[in-house]
């Protein structure tokens, strides 16, 4: 399956092939070898800690049109992921998986949080994007931003998309980098999540990985 998707078709030009995915998971196990990725105890995603920026952002969240930050979220074990309402099969099988890795988490999902940022503010408003993650459980949080405050997020996370408004016989098109990103209790990036945008997502690792985050940050006393 290509790291990119349409809403309508694909468009062979600005979707990602197979061996640019290839290429994708080759960079980050030469960050691992580089950085010295932690192996022991070895985690289920990809460990990608000290690659990324920590988690920054100015949005407004769908839930009550509240501005919102990164400090907002602070305590909280944060899953960062780009969609948007209108995708036809990844973003909700995504967003299905994470609400099986919150189920099997049990009394420890409370301290997880999943901010949804859509990537195509024109069609999906606050009501629309309230409305999508709704369905999904009170831990995913709907987070839109106008295209100065999207694109350099986008940037900071080397996340790409693109939308092509509809003109004569094209139809309207979106595409978007496809990958979950996790946060420790501080803001710093941890975790590459990679399984739960497939049909065979590894739920059990992926609640052990956040379980794992979610008692590192207790022990550390940063949690709350």
């Amino acid at each position: 399956m290509s790291a990119f998707e349409g809403a309508s078709r694909r468009n062979p030009s600005n979707s990602f092939s197979l061996s640019h995915r290839s290429g994708l998971f080759a960079l980050v196990a030469a960050i691992c070898l580089l950085f010295g990725c932690n192996s022991e105890p070895e985690w289920h995603a990809v460990d990608i800690s000290g690659t990324l920026p920590p988690l920054d952002f100015v949005l407004t969240r769908a839930d009550d049109g509240k501005t919102v930050t990164a400090d907002d979220f602070k305590g909280k074990v944060v899953l960062l992921y780009f969609g948007y309402t209108f995708c036809p099969d990844i973003c909700p099988l995504t967003l299905a998986n994470v609400d099986l890795v919150l189920k099997a988490l049990g009394e420890k999902a409370p301290d997880v949080r999943l901010l949804f940022v859509t990537v195509d503010p024109n069609r999906d408003t606050l009501p629309v994007l309230k409305d999508f993650t709704v369905a999904f459980g009170p831990a995913v949080v709907g987070v839109r931003g106008d295209p100065d405050q999207l694109a350099p997020l986008a940037k900071r996370y080397r996340v790409a998309y693109s939308v092509t408004p509809a003109t004569g016989d094209r139809a309207y098109e979106v595409n978007h980098s496809s990958a979950i990103y996790v946060f420790d209790k501080t803001g710093k990036i941890r975790l590459l999540l990679a399984s739960l945008m497939t049909e065979s997502p590894d739920i059990d690792g992926t609640a052990a990985d956040l379980g794992r985050l979610v008692d590192e940050a207790d022990e550390n006393g940063s949690g709350s």
